[in-house]
């Protein structure tokens, strides 16, 4: 029961996590604001996805040394601080905003990293990947109610930046609760050699493994695709079905909502099905429905091809992470370090499908972005449940 306790402030700390999503929100209103071009506008999620790159396996070392619990505190006062810059900007300091998705970057990238292994703390490894669906269901409530934010403090309070101070007391919150919980200390006990020797070199090593390495190559591309659809869904629904910037930015709603059902069906569903089983099978329908995009007459149309796909790829992240954590669970730190890493996939993705925005390809170009994302995880998919196969021979 006390384990069960010690979730709750965890699955708060995910809901902070999904405040990495307000970017593909408002790109649209600060590239408005601040009179940017695609090609800049697409480089603001650089702000955040570049310290995925930087700082992930520093943080994995950080956590053997003042241990998961604190590290994911740090990262909650980083986060505070970035939620008090946005409402000093304006069209002449546009800078500004690029400073605090920085810092929210930075604080985004020690949380991902620190919570999932934190999480491991108190699960059994065979349990992570539905509690880590569980948790991205909290943080996709967190993103699917970000657009409803945002049009709400823009239209009934006049001042859409009024969001930052919101989830910025939201943070503290999830902090104070963290910090009164009582958590086991992975740096005790028999635990403490696996965890305090966690070093550069120790994370790198990981990659040598290879179910880690492509699992670590997924969350690249889930990211990448994830991110992708967030900043496409409005430019589409403006440049292909002529509608306004508010109306169409309330459509990656639609996207988020899916996600938010499927990390709460997920959650259920691997408890009781393995996620190696099931990842093919959701990545192939993902890409149908994708694939689907193209032929979309309306865009009621559209949004149902997003709202399937979302659906069918929700958990790639959480079956990427759950199951290398499953198969190698004495190195949580340097595998959800690596992983983070790979989170850099959005940062990557968007400035790319800024530049095939502005280009002839247009938006068939955006969609085949997507589906190149998604043909990764589908292999990958077939390659899990392959590996995993011959693992419980092995274990047989």
């Amino acid at each position: 029961m006390k384990k069960n306790l010690a979730l709750l402030p965890m699955l708060a700390g995910f809901f902070v996590m999904g405040f990495s999503d307000i970017i593909g929100t408002v790109m649209n209103q600060v590239k408005a604001e601040c009179k940017l071009s695609d090609v800049t506008a697409g480089f603001l999620p650089s702000m955040i996805f570049i310290w995925f790159f930087l700082i992930s396996i520093p943080t994995g070392v950080l956590c053997g040394k003042i241990g998961r619990k604190n590290t994911v505190l740090v990262s909650l006062g980083v986060t505070v601080f970035a939620m008090l810059l946005p409402l000093a900007a304006n069209a002449e300091r546009f800078w500004i905003y690029f400073v605090s998705f920085a810092l929210l970057g930075i604080g985004n990238t020690i949380i991902q990293a620190a919570l999932p292994a934190l999480m491991s703390n108190v699960v059994p490894p065979e349990q992570l990947t539905s509690r880590i669906s569980l948790g991205q269901f909290v943080k996709a409530i967190c993103a699917a109610l970000t657009p409803v934010f945002v049009y709400l403090t823009a239209t009934a309070l006049g001042n859409w930046k009024l969001l930052f101070p919101l989830y910025g007391a939201l943070t503290v919150v999830a902090a104070a609760w963290l910090w009164f919980t009582s958590i086991p200390d992975e740096r005790g006990g028999t635990r403490s050699s696996a965890s305090a020797t966690t070093t550069f070199g120790s994370c790198l090593a990981m990659l040598k493994h290879p179910y880690v390495l492509a699992m670590t190559v997924g969350i690249l591309f889930s990211v990448g695709a994830d991110v992708g659809f967030a900043v496409a869904i409005p430019e589409y629904l403006k440049n292909v079905y002529k509608m306004d910037l508010d109306k169409a930015g309330m459509g990656p709603t639609v996207y988020f909502v899916a996600k938010t059902l499927a990390a709460i069906g997920g959650a259920a569903l691997f408890a009781k099905v393995s996620a190696a089983k099931c990842f093919p099978w959701c990545m192939g329908l993902g890409i149908l429905a994708t694939a689907g995009i193209f032929f979309a007459p309306t865009w009621i149309v559209f949004l149902a091809c997003v709202f399937v796909a979302a659906l069918a790829t929700a958990n790639s992240f959480g079956m990427c992470m759950g199951l290398a954590l499953d198969r190698v669970p004495e190195k949580a730190n340097e595998i959800t370090s690596l992983m983070v890493m790979a989170i850099v996939g959005g940062g990557i993705v968007t400035p790319i499908l800024g530049i095939v925005q502005g280009s002839s390809a247009g938006a068939a170009g955006v969609v085949g972005v997507l589906l190149a994302c998604l043909g990764y995880l589908l292999a990958l998919g077939v390659f899990a449940g392959r590996s995993s196969g011959k693992a419980n021979v092995v274990k047989n």
